[in-house]
């Protein structure tokens, strides 16, 4: 793992869908001066679900409170929103 990927976090995105989600998570993203390094989205029986691969080293704000903000954000727009380091989420998904 190269120093890099210390910065590399998982965002998932679940809930209802609706206009603007992904306008919404972006626009949070970039005021914070987070990249998007991949993205994937689906609906499913109108069910919203996105993953996101976000870049975090030039970040204004910690992971920490990145969550918060989106969790606060995901209330209010009845969405769950989870951020992890790639790191533990490697190793939270290890078979």
């Amino acid at each position: 793992m190269s120093t890099n990927d210390k910065n590399i976090a998982v965002m998932t995105v679940v809930g209802s869908d609706a206009v603007g989600i992904i306008a919404k998570i972006s626009t949070i993203l970039a005021d914070n001066d987070i990249n998007i390094k991949d993205i994937t989205q689906t609906i499913l029986d109108d069910i919203f679900t996105m993953i996101m691969i976000i870049d975090l080293s030039s970040s204004k704000i910690n992971i920490e409170d990145l969550s918060k903000l989106l969790t606060e954000v995901g209330e209010s727009r009845n969405l769950s929103i989870r951020v992890q380091l790639k790191e533990l989420f490697n190793i939270m998904h290890r078979i």
